[in-house]
């Protein structure tokens, strides 16, 4: 399908990436070799410039709008690699988010987008909903009826999940430094509470106070990575009156997506959020008090390392704990595939560059996996499982924690 867009005006729509966000990309190529798809493809069109190349044209009326050319809009990852290394601070992560949204729009009705839309509007931006699927899986499990698999990964065994401590209020352990607000977020609870609970007994630890607001929901990462802007804003403004509903210091996020997310894209809360170890290497831990004795190796998740900047302090706390040995894996920071719901969406090319990150990981032999994002979790599970390699994978929080 085709559509003339120098009389349709077409790319011109409300979400439609900015003329001055898109006249930032100088075209110079520093990217190519950080972008995954272009690392496993050696297209221009799978490269952020040129990606930023066929939406200006879209923009000017100089490329017809087609569903050939939206493929490569639909295979960027919006890792944000490229933000890093862009010598002029091209905000790509906005523009791919806007870019998707045009897109979307133009598009209309596609079978798997318009399914994965309305499953997460269904789910994840409404609590209780979400809860029930939940009990419903687990049920599933306990019984053996389905070898329940979630957008082409492995689904955890779900255990019971994270659930507020009564009043929605954890105390500080020894004299109180600071009191934060907590992200329960969407899937973590459900899929992940032991990386929740090592979370907030980190921050306990920390002398912390840690506040759950009751009325929080999902802070619509998923929705603006994909294009839908509306359920984001609508997700922001929600959380925006739950979280002022009390006062507190900062407001503490243990999922790179999520923590990105709202950096970016909120308004007061924004500037106040901070990343569980960007928060915990800066308030400081007491001295661990036993050793733990593993050789383990970190993945960087991309909206830590590249879109917050944060690759040092998960490191330090890594190391700081005794017995522990760290070994860099090549190209740590480079996207595993996971990308939120990408490896749905695009199996292929999320396998191929899955497969980049498995060589780089076995080549150090670790005996232990940790990131700190619940997608790369899985996806690195799912993959070492495919390989038929049974090393665990943790969240970072999870490690730390079992020294105390």
């Amino acid at each position: 399908m085709a559509i003339d867009i120098r009389n349709a005006g077409v790319f011109q729509g409300p979400d439609a990436p900015t003329d001055d966000d898109l006249a930032t990309c100088v075209h110079c190529g520093l990217c190519l070799n950080s972008c995954p798809t272009y690392r496993v493809t050696n297209l221009e069109t799978e490269s952020p410039r040129g990606r930023i190349y066929l939406m200006t044209q879209w923009k000017r009326g100089q490329l017809p709008f087609t569903e050939e050319l939206a493929r490569h809009i639909d295979l960027c990852l919006g890792c944000r690699t490229c933000e890093s290394v862009c010598p002029s601070g091209v905000p790509y992560g906005r523009i791919i988010e806007h870019g998707r949204a045009e897109v979307e729009r133009l598009r209309g009705f596609d079978r798997r987008r318009t399914t994965a839309t309305l499953a997460m509007r269904t789910l994840l931006a409404h609590p209780g909903r979400l809860r029930s699927f939940g009990a419903l899986t687990r049920v599933a499990q306990a019984a053996g009826l389905t070898s329940i698999s979630s957008m082409g990964r492995q689904l955890p065994k779900l255990q019971a999940p994270y659930r507020a401590p009564a009043g929605g209020v954890a105390p500080a352990i020894g004299p109180r430094r600071f009191r934060v607000a907590f992200l329960t977020g969407c899937v973590m609870p459900l899929m992940f509470p032991a990386s929740h609970r090592a979370s907030v007994r980190l921050l306990q630890l920390a002398g912390c106070e840690v506040w759950f607001p009751p009325a929080q929901k999902c802070c619509g990462a998923l929705f603006a990575h994909n294009g839908d802007l509306a359920t984001a804003r609508s997700l922001r403004d929600a959380n925006e009156a739950a979280f002022a509903a009390e006062g507190f210091d900062l407001l503490v996020v243990n999922s790179a997506g999520c923590g990105s997310h709202l950096k970016d894209f909120y308004g007061e809360l924004g500037p106040r959020t901070r990343d569980l170890f960007e928060f915990l290497a800066e308030a400081g831990l007491p001295e661990p008090e036993r050793e733990i004795k593993v050789r383990v190796t970190y993945q960087d998740p991309c909206h830590l390392a590249h879109a917050q900047r944060i690759t040092r302090q998960p490191r330090e706390l890594l190391t700081a704990v005794p017995g522990v040995e760290l070994v860099e894996m090549p190209h740590a920071d480079i996207c595993c595939g996971s990308a939120g719901i990408y490896n749905a969406l695009e199996p292929a090319m999320s396998a191929r560059i899955l497969d980049e990150k498995l060589d780089n990981l076995l080549s150090v032999d670790p005996e232990l996996v940790v990131t700190a994002n619940p997608g790369c979790q899985m996806q690195l599970l799912a993959g070492l499982r495919s390989r038929g390699r049974a090393i665990p994978v943790q969240h970072l929080a999870e490690l730390i924690a079992q020294a105390y």
